[in-house]
């Protein structure tokens, strides 16, 4: 099974990881070979969860909730459709980010001498300009991948 999967830097990504082969450890369960994985996911389907997953775990969630979606409809194979449609829109908003890399809001607090309520604001983008400015530069010196 281990031998299917091979794993491959995104550039677009430094330093994370995406899984760009087609049989995933999910459906390598499922499937006995690659003919028979695209009877399950469309490679379409596989292309964008490639190109927009980054880690493992979120790769394994949001395929199982694209096979229950497309079960559920009675959609076979699953389409890129299906799997845009149980992706999350704020994946690459900054607090997901931050908190996929480590940084979590009292993490945040303390490194950068703020408060919990203004890093809230910062993710919400309801923190006045000024206040924004400052926090992501001084993110941006300390290496943050904002």
């Amino acid at each position: 099974m281990l031998s299917t999967i091979s794993w491959k830097g995104c550039p677009r990504c430094p330093g994370n990881l995406v899984l760009h082969q087609p049989e995933y450890a999910l459906l390598g369960a499922c499937a006995a070979d690659k003919k028979e994985a695209e009877t399950i996911v469309t490679p379409e389907a596989i292309d964008v969860l490639a190109s927009t997953l980054r880690t493992p775990l979120q790769i394994q969630m949001h395929l199982s909730l694209a096979l229950e979606a497309s079960y559920q409809s009675g959609e076979r194979p699953v389409s890129a459709e299906v799997v845009e449609s149980v992706l999350s829109r704020q994946i690459d908003d900054l607090e997901p980010t931050l908190t996929r890399h480590g940084y979590g809001i009292k993490d945040l607090v303390e490194q950068f001498d703020s408060k919990a309520g203004e890093i809230k604001a910062l993710f919400n983008n309801t923190l006045d300009a000024t206040r924004t400015a400052t926090l992501r530069e001084k993110m941006r010196r300390a290496g943050l991948p904002i």
